[in-house]
């Protein structure tokens, strides 16, 4: 079923839509997507693209690019290595994240202790400055998550049970998304004990498990305490029975749980459901072509930090590939063409998006340090300094340029990595 050509696929995809006019094409993607039929999912694509039209790819948002000032240096290595102790008291004075908490009452999803975990972590590997009391916020954030975990019941990571509890956009759709589960009639099969655990196919969910989940891998590569691995598996489970969704960037969050699963485990079920939903439910969504081929072709996910979300994903899942793996070489296509189409930008008009845009570079020089050429050709090493330089330079005016990830990600980096 995977094994046909992306021109094959095309070619059908084009010959579909002939057929199908006057449809709409989020219900055909919806449609092809539960039918799990790659040809139906690229006619429908098709058909939206042809929708779209010279607005296929543009974001929904314009985007704003910053300037990098010509002056900008990275940080040197003498100033990465303490740069998270400054940070350590404003995060004691945010932490909600606090066992038994009335989830109701939240102002924050998940994916925020799940970016404290992510990034300690990456503090606490590299032995920077504070390490020890990094792994402490590593581990609190990441006790916190396990007992949301528990307390929802259902594998995943959950969404706090929450309205009108804060006007960040992820509280807004939560609120929207509760309101309606509650005029249909399902706030029992939606909320246990305060917490979301079924989405019901929306695939939000997907967007704060694969957050949590990767970092909760990464801080059983860093202490090998089981109950971690045991509670990220249990997310990645999750993530394999979960639905496509026509949210290009929700299927690309269990992606990169799932390959990432595969990686810490080598477990092959793991690798197996992260190429079908890669296939199936994020590389269908991307420009091919045209002025902003390597974008994906609808307005909310050709905003560039859910852009960037979908290249780690695609990252993530091409190192967990065999070289000689047949469907590789589409992937690794997909995450060139999406790569070198928003790096090019960030290298010559500014950077539209920092802190999805560090944390999904960094994993790609990570994952191909080994391939200076494929760094080179894709603008990433370009990019990534360019993001680095800006990012440096607003951290020495005393402005805290990135969460908790991308921070502790970037000054990691740094410590490790010469001036060019």
């Amino acid at each position: 079923m995977y094994q046909a050509t992306w021109t094959l696929i095309v070619a059908i995809a084009v010959a579909a839509c002939s057929t199908s006019a006057g449809a709409d094409p989020k219900s055909a993607i919806a449609d092809a997507l539960a039918k799990q039929d790659a040809a139906a999912i690229h006619a429908a694509v098709e058909l939206g693209r042809r929708a779209l039209g010279e607005r296929a790819g543009d974001p929904e948002s314009p985007d704003e690019y910053v300037s990098v000032p010509t002056e900008a240096k990275r940080f040197t290595v003498e100033e990465a290595r303490p740069g998270m102790m400054p940070q350590f008291a404003r995060l004691e004075k945010m932490r909600w994240w606090k066992i038994g908490v009335d989830p109701t009452t939240l102002t924050a999803p998940l994916r925020v202790p799940g970016a404290v975990v992510g990034g300690m972590v990456a503090v606490a590997q590299a032995k920077l400055d504070g390490a020890e009391k990094a792994l402490e916020f590593a581990k609190d954030a990441a006790d916190f998550l396990i007992w949301a975990q528990e307390q929802a019941g259902a594998g995943c990571y959950p969404f706090p049970g929450a309205t009108r509890t804060s006007d960040s956009r992820a509280m807004q759709v939560a609120t929207r998304f509760l309101e309606r589960a509650g005029k249909e009639g399902k706030l029992a099969q939606t909320v246990r004990n305060g917490w979301i655990y079924e989405d019901h196919g929306d695939g939000g969910l997907q967007f704060d498990n694969g957050e949590c989940g990767v970092s909760l891998f990464e801080l059983y590569e860093l202490t090998n305490d089981h109950r971690y691995l045991e509670s990220a598996r249990k997310a990645a489970d999750w993530a394999i029975a979960r639905p496509l969704c026509t949210n290009w960037n929700y299927n690309g969050f269990s992606v990169h749980l799932l390959a990432k699963a595969y990686a810490v485990t080598k477990q092959a079920k793991y690798r197996d459901a992260a190429l079908e939903k890669a296939l199936l439910g994020v590389i269908p969504g991307q420009l091919a072509d045209g002025p902003r081929a390597g974008r994906w072709i609808d307005p909310h996910n050709a905003r560039p930090a859910y852009h960037y979300i979908k290249m780690s994903a695609l990252a993530q899942l091409a190192a967990v590939l065999p070289a000689d793996h047949p469907e590789r070489a589409m992937v690794m296509r997909s995450l060139a063409l999406g790569l070198k189409t928003r790096n090019a930008e960030m290298v010559t008009r500014g950077v539209m998006n920092k802190d999805k845009a560090m944390e999904s570079l960094i994993l790609v020089h990570s994952l191909f340090a080994d391939q200076p050429a494929f760094l080179t050709d894709t603008d990433s090493t370009q990019a990534l300094n360019a993001l680095i330089r800006l990012c440096s330079e607003q951290a020495r005016r005393g402005k805290l340029p990135l969460g908790p990830r991308g921070w502790g990600e970037m000054l990691a980096y740094l410590s490790s990595t010469p001036l060019e």
